[in-house]
């Protein structure tokens, strides 16, 4: 009996260079800031629009909150807070629940 043995054929293929990975043209960009904007109305008083902004945006200050106050009256709106778009239509909800006049949700 005869033996055949087979010897491993090397096939050489051409491949094209393979760049070197880019890392350093990634670019990371940061999530987007959406505002929470509060209108001016004939209905609310100042004391109201503090003490939503007191109670709702956190680290709101009471003088932080009378500015706001004073800006929404004398310029029509403000921005009372900036930031993640969950954090954002959470204090939108809330501020509009408790009856102050929003401004749509938008991104910075």
């Amino acid at each position: 009996m005869t033996s055949v043995t087979s010897e491993p054929t090397l096939i050489a293929m051409a491949t094209a260079p393979v760049a070197p990975e880019r890392a350093s043209q990634v670019v990371q960009k940061p999530y987007p800031k959406y505002r929470v904007i509060v209108l001016n109305d004939d209905f609310n008083t100042f004391q109201h629009v503090v003490d939503c902004l007191t109670k709702y945006i956190p680290a709101m200050t009471s003088d932080k909150a009378w500015d706001l106050a004073n800006q929404i009256h004398n310029e029509g709106q403000a921005i009372v807070w900036a930031g993640p778009q969950e954090q954002a239509e959470l204090y939108h909800q809330q501020l509009s629940r408790a009856g102050l006049t929003m401004a749509p949700l938008e991104s910075a």
